[in-house]
């Protein structure tokens, strides 16, 4: 790896240290000081977003596609280092980092094009019935960027949901200057893509309040960020506990601004009796796979799965516990996360309503896989079993029957992903369980699994409370960039300032 970071903060086109310095903590490799964030830089960067937002919220798409498309490239040019440095930080395997990065430029690319089409700008016209009385004038009406955004990085993305990540690339694309807080698991990884982003600027001759990242390290940073009054939106991908403490800042501002916070799922699924009866085995082991797919640290890992009592429901549980049997233990994140996984599998082993099917005892940084099972209707009773546990962990629900699952589902509280798994003998069952499932969550599979999201135009990563805080938005896919823009009518506006966008 050619890539040394130097720790410091990107301000406004400046790379800037702090007094106190904290230390990574990478999975192997060598740890590195970083600049502690603080709520002065916090104001500085948020400052100069404000200022650029002047020129860069009154750019061309074309312009902001072409930045897009510049980052894209500036990534790539350090494909070599930014893997080098992620694997360190994050214990990934080089092929899921450089996957990553490969998603992160796609992204990047697919928002440059979209905007290129202006089909997101929801352009309208009425026009003037001068004849009328009374007279209606001209009205337009075209989405508009909302100004400086703030994004927060995800520990367990650290491309696609980081730095240069979804919420970052949508609000560029809509004409938001945005102010990233790094995320403490890796902050080499996200400097070497502010890097990225620098250079970019710089190619693009953009004003440099046009990004910024200010490093972790303290609390303090997150609430300067999300309640300082030239913010004007967040995004926030974590816990339910840290993303629901800065959803309540946001909400309790003089000016209240959006959280478009994605907090936790344990994203369930329904195993119906036709299919269970022709490949139970397939399922159980293609579930242990969805669960055990990078330490199961995904927000879309299927968690859960509901399933009726008999003889199919016995060797779906069993093949799913042969297939985890024969994975080992994998690095975790971060040592909090890895902490917070053994806590979670503690949880399940004090309920005596829940029988463990296979467990396993991990240790330091790493997690192996767990399977319980409890039936419907201890479920039902025990809230915290329907907790996220982020990890390989998986629960068996039994229940009664097939036809128990409609009213069973009722009991979910919202999900990013359900899924139906189901043959043709099926379809009637799968019908009334479709309306409860699809008020339940922003994506609905049938026959899949849920821990792959593409990013593509009819993507919804996002769903009711709790999985996430605005039901109406996504994170994935061109849909994202909306977060970050509000609609404007311009009524009787004279011909000569119907200028660039506005001019259908």
């Amino acid at each position: 790896m050619t890539f040394t970071p130097h720790g410091k903060h990107l301000i406004a086109g400046k790379w800037v240290a702090s007094e106190t310095t904290f230390i990574s903590d990478p999975a192997e490799g060598t740890a590195h000081p970083f600049s502690v964030g603080t709520p002065e830089l916090v104001a500085q960067a948020a400052t100069a977003a404000e200022e650029a937002f002047w020129t860069y919220g009154y750019t061309s798409r074309e312009e902001r596609a072409i930045f897009l498309e510049t980052i894209a490239d500036e990534i790539e040019a350090r494909g070599d280092d930014v893997t080098a440095i992620g694997t360190s930080e994050s214990g990934l395997p080089k092929g899921r980092l450089e996957g990553e990065r490969g998603r992160t430029c796609g992204q990047l690319r697919l928002f440059a094009q979209h905007i290129r089409d202006g089909k997101y700008l929801d352009r309208r016209t009425d026009g003037a019935l001068t004849d009328r009385t009374p007279p209606r004038p001209e009205i337009r009406m075209m989405e508009r960027p909302i100004g400086p955004v703030a994004v927060f990085g995800a520990s367990n993305f650290p491309l696609a949901f980081s730095t240069a990540g979804g919420d970052t690339a949508a609000a560029l694309a809509a004409g938001c200057p945005v102010v990233v807080k790094g995320h403490s698991a890796h902050p080499g990884t996200g400097e070497i893509i502010a890097e990225a982003i620098h250079a970019a600027i710089g190619r693009c001759k953009l004003h440099p309040g046009v990004f910024s990242l200010i490093q972790g390290g303290n609390r303090k940073v997150g609430e300067a960020l999300v309640t300082h009054p030239f913010i004007k939106a967040v995004g926030f991908t974590g816990s339910l506990g840290g993303g629901r403490a800065l959803f309540d800042l946001c909400a309790a501002r003089p000016e209240p601004i959006p959280f478009f916070g994605e907090l936790g799922s344990v994203n369930p699924m329904f195993l119906l009796p036709a299919a269970l009866k022709a490949r139970a085995h397939e399922l159980g082991a293609g579930w242990a796979a969805s669960l055990a797919m990078g330490a199961g640290q995904f927000c879309t890992n299927p968690g859960i799965a509901v399933v009726p009592e008999g003889a199919e429901g016995d060797a779906f549980v069993e093949a799913t516990a042969t297939a985890l049997r024969n994975t080992g233990p994998q690095v975790m994140l971060t040592q909090g996360i890895a902490k917070a996984y053994r806590d979670g599998k503690a949880r399940f082993d004090s309920r005596n309503s829940v029988r463990p099917v296979m467990t396993t005892e991990s240790e330091g940084r790493t997690a192996s896989p767990n399977l319980y099972e409890v039936a419907a209707e201890a479920f039902l009773e025990d809230h915290t079993l329907s907790e996220e546990v982020f990890g390989p962990l998986g629960l068996v629900v039994r229940i009664g029957s097939g036809e128990d699952m409609p009213g069973f589902a009722r009991g979910f509280e919202g999900q990013l992903t359900t899924t139906i798994h189901m043959d043709d003998g099926d379809t009637d069952l799968a019908r009334k369980l479709l309306p409860v499932l699809e008020r339940k969550a922003g994506r609905l599979l049938v026959n899949g699994f849920p821990t792959g999201v593409e990013v593509v135009d009819s993507m919804v990563h996002g769903g009711p409370y709790p999985a996430s805080t605005n039901f109406g938005a996504t994170s994935v896919g061109t849909l994202a960039i909306r977060r970050f823009l509000r609609p404007v009518s311009y009524q009787n506006l004279p011909k000569a300032l119907v200028e660039g966008d506005l001019a259908l």
